[in-house]
């Protein structure tokens, strides 16, 4: 397999482990983007049709770029972590949630990851709508009683407090304050005139595919499998009114230079600009909220406020390492210490048809090597 780009002196093993990476799955279509304190130093690609430039599907990594547009608004002193959700938002204290701070929305200790026989594709796609099935929704546990991913449903729940806020969506903050002014190849949100650089999703073959989720179970019913028909993921990202609408939880759609790009400038000085965020909002991001297990997927450890706690899963970062996966394999992240922006996508599921792919163990690896 061919793989194009550039990488910075100092890198070089970055560029072959990428390569034989792309050497073990054939047809592999995938992008990795890294840079460090501001600068870009790895920018590759590989697979048919695959450009530094094409656009993919990369569901939860748009979780990364809402929870950094409420991060802004905390900065800003716009939304206070411990106010209660229902102070926003009256109708949300339905059904015994009116205690849950937007701390515990961020932390996922809501409890409210669905709702009983699932949600249509219109509702999944249009945060609105997700947030009006939720807001009198009963949770599935006691709200601050144990943490569990919020999957289709965080980006409708921190974005309705957001527009009861400041009258605006999360959608419309990412494209004002974040994507336009650094030019980022990241969307909530395609516009048409993008769609001719759109990569579809394609499928994982079926003998490489784990068994279905349990409808009624935690994990079944954040990820919509009790819904008729079950939400699949790759018909989802594939269609159109998805990508126009940009759902915030799962609904983002770009390539790996324009994440790594985000990520860098929330830490860094990026083309002259300060970083997004000062030390205090980093500080409070980035600190583990919510010890144990996460009784949705089973990850230990598993969140920050917002973003996941990407560190726990790669040794090599930083305790504070902030990002987030996508469940195409797609995995993006933040880490301080190091001043280390990494983005890495895929066009094709991984085993297991969600969260971040395996071979970013070693391309981490070699990145943070590279890096120090």
């Amino acid at each position: 397999m061919v793989v194009h780009g550039a990488v910075a002196e100092g890198f070089d093993e970055v560029r072959e482990v990428f390569a034989a990476v792309a050497a073990e799955e054939e047809g592999l279509g995938a992008q990795l983007a890294v840079r460090h304190h501001g600068h870009q130093v790895v920018d590759l690609w590989t697979g048919p049709d695959m450009t530094g430039d094409s656009l993919l599907a990369l569901y939860s990594t748009g979780k990364g770029a809402a929870h950094l547009v409420v991060a802004l608004l905390v900065r800003d002193g716009t939304l206070d972590l411990d106010r209660r959700v229902a102070g926003y938002w009256p109708e949300f204290a339905a059904e015994g949630k009116g205690e849950i701070t937007l701390r515990d929305l961020l932390a996922h200790r809501a409890g409210l990851i669905g709702v009983e026989g699932g949600f249509s594709t219109a509702e999944l796609a249009d945060d609105r709508l997700l947030a009006e099935r939720l807001a009198g929704q009963q949770p599935y546990w006691l709200p601050g009683s144990a943490y569990g991913y919020h999957a289709f449903v965080i980006g409708a729940l921190t974005g309705e407090v957001v527009r009861r806020v400041t009258g605006r969506s999360i959608q419309e903050l990412h494209e004002e304050r974040v994507r336009t002014p650094y030019g980022l190849d990241f969307y909530l949100g395609l516009p048409e005139e993008l769609e001719p650089r759109y990569l579809p999703v394609q499928p994982l073959a079926p003998e490489r595919r784990l068994g279905p989720v349990p409808p009624d179970s935690l994990m079944g019913i954040a990820f919509n499998q009790n819904a008729t028909p079950p939400t699949d993921l790759v018909d989802f990202a594939n269609t159109r009114a998805v990508r126009a609408l940009g759902p915030a939880s799962v609904g983002s759609v770009g390539n790996a230079r324009g994440v790594a790009t985000m990520y860098a400038a929330a830490i860094s000085e990026v083309d002259g600009r300060p970083p997004l965020l000062d030390t205090a909002t980093l500080a409070e991001f980035t600190k583990p909220h919510t010890p144990g297990v996460d009784v949705v997927t089973g990850e230990p450890d598993h969140f920050l406020l917002g973003f996941e706690a990407v560190g726990v899963r790669y040794p090599a970062l930083g305790a504070d390492a902030f990002g987030h996966s996508g469940a195409v394999g797609a995995q993006s992240f933040a880490d301080p210490g190091s001043g280390i922006a990494y983005s890495y996508t895929r066009r094709r599921f991984t085993i297991g048809d969600g969260g971040a792919a395996p071979e970013n163990h070693r391309l981490i690896a070699a990145v943070m090597r590279a890096g120090r």
